[in-house]
């Protein structure tokens, strides 16, 4: 086990959690046009999939670039996760180098708060819009309602419930992401043991990174036990409480995985305050995380891109705009980064 230590740059990151969940975005170049659901949103209820869910019309009419260029939307489930700022930074760029306006909303982790912004979205009129849903099957009815307006959709990140829906989809190996984790964990504990896992049920790319950390180590040969599995939401200070109740009731897990970075950082600081050292794995490749993998508990990083996404799906969009066959499915690589290899990558920034 690598020693403990509480780097200032976790602290940095979860007093910038905190602060974030007081204000209305995390990204101050893309102000929210709605007021975000509360710190703490309740549950989001899932809503059944449409019987008859329309094709993807691959062959619609693009919209004609309006006087003063078009108006194009964009929702992510988290606005102030550091990921999803520069995932919108990358299309934002794209974007208004067309001449084009993006209206970004954050329904903070709250479901019927983005079916609210996306009716609110379909009222400004806009000509094309980016979706990353909070609940893969929850955001249906509002894919509906865009589907019914004429809006084209162009998915990133995380899978909506019926991909039908969508033109074209930008988003990170995520089952990889989590199976490189989970092959790096049985390589580096041969020996197994207890382990808490800390998921997040609703969303899709979440799933697919824990069931392929899970896959990993079922194929691996080596014998853990998932003594503790929740939902932290994939946000750092849920993850801190869940992390802090469940190594409390398990102190002696050899292990701990997040679906994301800042649910990795939440686990992190809980592991520290309660005094143990397990092995820590997020997913994202996040600076924050990238900065403890020396010498930290902090073990790896599924790495994904955000800019990447942001910049494909943006692009695939125009590329639509302007007549030309675009693919379906994009799918975007993923790979371990651990204290071996962070150097290649930096600690500065998004790689």
């Amino acid at each position: 086990m690598k020693k403990k230590l509480v780097s200032a740059v976790l602290c940095t990151a979860m007093l910038a959690t905190v602060l974030a969940g007081c204000g209305s975005s995390g990204n101050d170049a893309a102000p929210a046009a709605a007021e975000p659901a509360a710190e703490e949103a309740p549950a989001a209820e899932e809503a059944p999939a449409a019987e008859e869910a329309p094709a993807a019309d691959e062959t619609a009419e693009a919209p004609a670039a309006k006087e003063g260029g078009r108006v194009i939307g964009y929702t992510c489930m988290d606005g102030t996760n550091p990921f999803f700022v520069a995932l919108e930074g990358a299309i934002r760029e794209v974007v208004e180098s067309h001449g084009d306006t993006l209206v970004s909303m954050d329904p903070a982790n709250d479901s019927n708060t983005q079916i609210d912004q996306i009716e609110d979205l379909i009222s400004r009129d806009i000509d094309l819009i980016f979706v990353n849903p909070v609940d893969a099957d929850g955001i249906i009815p509002a894919l509906d309602m865009l589907k019914e307006a004429d809006i084209p959709m162009f998915g990133f990140d995380t899978q909506v419930g019926d991909m039908s829906y969508l033109i074209s989809y930008a988003g990170s190996d995520n089952y990889n992401a989590g199976y490189v984790c989970g092959k790096d964990l049985a390589e580096k504990c041969p020996d197994g043991g207890d382990i808490l896992v800390l998921d997040s049920p609703t969303m899709q790319s979440v799933t697919d990174r824990t069931d392929g950390f899970l896959k990993a180590i079922e194929e691996s040969g080596v014998t853990f036990n998932v003594v503790g599995q929740q939902d932290a939401q994939g946000n750092q200070q849920v993850a801190n409480e869940k992390a802090t109740d469940l190594l409390t009731a398990n102190p002696d897990v050899v292990a701990i995985f997040g679906g994301n970075d800042p649910t990795a950082l939440g686990a992190y600081a809980a592991a520290d305050a309660a005094g143990v050292t397990p092995m820590i794995y997020g997913v994202d490749g996040s600076p924050d995380v990238k900065a403890l993998l020396k010498d930290t508990m902090m073990e790896g990083t599924g790495a994904q891109s955000p800019i990447s996404i942001g910049k494909t799906i943006a692009d695939t969009a125009y590329k639509w705009l302007d007549g030309e066959t675009v693919e379906e499915f994009i799918p975007i690589e993923t790979f371990l980064i651990t204290a071996d290899n962070v150097d290649d990558f930096g600690t500065d920034g998004w790689q």
